[in-house]
């Protein structure tokens, strides 16, 4: 059962090691997370499986990992300077900062009040000045979006790579936006990571492989521990579209705070591309674009069938790191009720997101040919490249087979007094969601601990 509210996972992280408030010693920093030893090797997890999946697994996508600071004029004619903002209502009397879509009947959500401002636009990207002298000629960004510099690379992947449509782009990495209301814990926050392809398509073709990425985006997300059944597929009408979008597709997850979006599956038909182009004039560019008379490259492909050069459509699945490690947060957190008033909360993550892939424990800690062998153990299947081995010498199993429970690890595996006395020498071995334990050879230890955390 997912959990009850956001305050039982909040508690969880911050208990455990998963996230943390940014400057919390200084009372934090709002819309700001630190992920800790945990959150760090999970947020790992989640970015490595679905780097897998779009990059290792594909012959058609490559992968980029672009600067975080991006020029003046990519935000220029992307759009973003002029209207990546959102409408702002203060409050007169309480100075609460609203967004004016959100305010309802029109009062302020905090104390009630209609002593409301008239709404302005405040623009949500953090601006910079790039070298040591502050004038509007050094005027730089911090990136809003990945996606930017996958446009402006465009024509560098495909030169480097004799890629050829349809092809993507792929990349990982640091967003920053500054919300005017950052809530729900990391849902929606101001420094944030996003997982974002750019996949570019013929004209034509384009509505094809927007459902070929839903359907893909859908399955990606059931392999994470995140059901179909827990996600809602909005087709986003058409006067709510983003002004670039054709269709999009919203990926709606039932989170504690209620059903809102982890990731966006948008057709941006030619705009990115037709935006950033030099030439503009020479291609029949369908989206409304910029002029831009200062680009140094053409943005185009050559159709061979047509002998024509045009100006490819782009469907981008675009995915936020964080809100994906709270939806699988959300989806393993199990509260279980083992009788005799007993209960114990599990996280049943899929073993390849599992922070910790397997705990090894000696039975005492004061006995230094136990430590020396789980020690040994350990190493061994640290080995493996699996993910994370712990040594975990704190001399009482059952706590410990607790604290896993709680923070997920698949395996936990007890070295005893059998382990020395015995020859063929065997340890313990306790599953996380049956907590079943069986006695496994320690030869045949690694091949045991494979098989199960692939199954």
């Amino acid at each position: 059962m997912p959990a009850k509210s956001m305050d039982e996972l909040v508690s969880l992280c911050k208990r455990r090691g998963f996230i943390f408030q940014s400057g919390d010693i200084y009372g934090g920093l709002k819309g700001m997370y630190d992920f800790g030893p945990l959150g760090v090797e999970l947020k790992k997890n989640l970015k490595d499986a679905w780097w897998q999946a779009m990059v290792y697994e594909r012959d058609d996508v490559e992968g980029l990992d672009s600067a975080t600071i991006g020029h003046r004029k990519l935000f220029t004619y992307s759009g973003h300077v002029d209207t990546f903002s959102d409408p702002l209502v203060d409050c007169k009397d309480c100075k609460n900062r609203m967004r004016a879509d959100h305010i309802k009947d029109g009062k302020c959500d905090k104390c009630g009040s209609t002593n409301l401002t008239e709404a302005r636009n405040f623009n949500l990207m953090f601006k910079t000045h790039i070298g040591p002298v502050e004038s509007d000629e050094n005027i730089g960004y911090l990136r809003p979006e990945t996606a930017q510099h996958i446009f402006a690379n465009f024509k560098n992947v495909v030169d480097s790579t004799a890629r050829k449509i349809p092809f993507g782009i792929a990349q990982q990495g640091k967003a920053y936006r500054n919300e005017i209301v950052a809530r729900n814990f990391v849902f929606r926050v101001r420094e944030f990571e996003q997982m974002e392809l750019e996949f570019f398509v013929k004209p034509g073709e384009d509505e094809k492989w927007h459902e070929y990425w839903l359907e893909e985006r859908l399955n990606w997300w059931a392999a994470q521990g995140v059901p179909r059944d827990k996600i809602d597929v909005e087709d986003v009408a058409k006067n709510d579209l983003a002004h670039y979008s054709k269709r999009t597709f919203d990926l709606h997850y039932h989170y504690p705070h209620g059903p809102d979006e982890l990731e966006g599956i948008a057709n941006r038909t030619d705009y990115d591309l037709g935006n950033h182009t030099k030439a503009q004039g020479e291609f029949e560019i369908s989206a409304k674009v910029h002029a831009n008379t200062e680009s140094t490259t053409k943005m185009a492909m050559m159709d061979d069938d047509a002998q024509k050069w045009y100006i490819p459509f782009v469907i981008e699945p675009s995915a936020g790191v964080e809100r994906g490690i709270l939806a699988v947060l959300n989806e393993a957190y199990t509260h279980e009720d083992l009788g005799d008033g007993k209960d114990r909360i599990v996280l049943k993550f899929k073993p390849h997101l599992s922070p910790i892939k397997a705990a090894v424990i000696p039975l005492a800690k004061n006995k230094p040919e136990l430590v020396a062998k789980a020690q040994e153990i350990k190493n061994t299947l640290q080995k493996l490249g699996i993910g994370r081995i712990l040594f975990e010498n704190t001399g009482n199993v059952g706590k410990a087979y607790r604290r896993h429970d709680e923070v997920g690890t698949p395996l936990c595996i007890t070295v005893d007094f059998e382990t020395l006395e015995q020859s063929p020498a065997s340890v313990t071995v306790r599953d996380r969601d049956t907590m079943e334990q069986e006695r496994i050879l320690i030869a045949d230890l690694p091949a045991y601990v494979v098989t199960k955390l692939s199954q």
